[in-house]
């Protein structure tokens, strides 16, 4: 009988611990890194210089000393602030991007063009384009779509991100595309 005792209680406690050691995988997503990289990307695109649109600083010479004093006082906050995501890949996505979007962007200023929130273009109303128009349009945003899915792939690949995240990071890209077009 205690051999049956201390076999059923070594088999409780082995059961016990299987439900209790059950873990649940969190998968690591860092947003605020993908739009960091999204608005640097999408504004080097546009040949926008981010920061143009703020106020002017006022005090310029306070803001260096905070800056520096902040420099030294804590050195890896600031060093993981500054994130650039860039590859051959990357580099070369975004050089036929730029060239295309010089293309795109008087369709876009008529709403032929319209950017999706899952950060990719669409056609808009294209009335009053004849059909050579209406097809090269159409090659212009399979292209650019082409681009942005492996655009989105790379980025994810360079910051780490699970392959079946990159809907996420389209997603994110989308909100910054969707900013107008200046």
């Amino acid at each position: 009988m205690k051999r049956y005792g201390k076999t059923l209680w070594m088999a409780a406690s082995f059961f016990s611990l299987m439900i209790f050691a059950c873990v649940t995988i969190n998968i690591y997503f860092p947003a605020e890194k993908v739009e960091s990289v999204a608005g640097e990307i999408v504004n080097e695109i546009r040949g926008q210089k981010p920061g143009k649109d703020n106020k002017p600083l006022k005090n310029e010479k306070g803001l260096l000393l905070k800056e520096t004093l902040l420099a030294f006082a804590c050195p890896y906050a600031l060093a993981d602030e500054a994130l650039t995501v860039s590859n051959p890949t990357i580099r070369a996505l975004k050089q036929r991007m730029k060239a295309r979007y010089a293309q795109m962007k008087p369709y876009y200023q008529k709403g032929m063009l319209m950017e999706e929130s899952n950060g990719y273009v669409s056609l808009g109303n294209t009335a009053g384009l004849g059909l050579k128009e209406k097809r090269n349009l159409k090659g212009l945003v399979k292209a650019e779509n082409g681009d942005r899915k492996r655009l989105y792939a790379e980025i994810a690949k360079a910051l780490g991100i699970d392959p079946s995240q990159v809907n996420r990071v389209a997603e994110i890209f989308g909100k910054e595309w969707q900013k107008p077009v200046r």
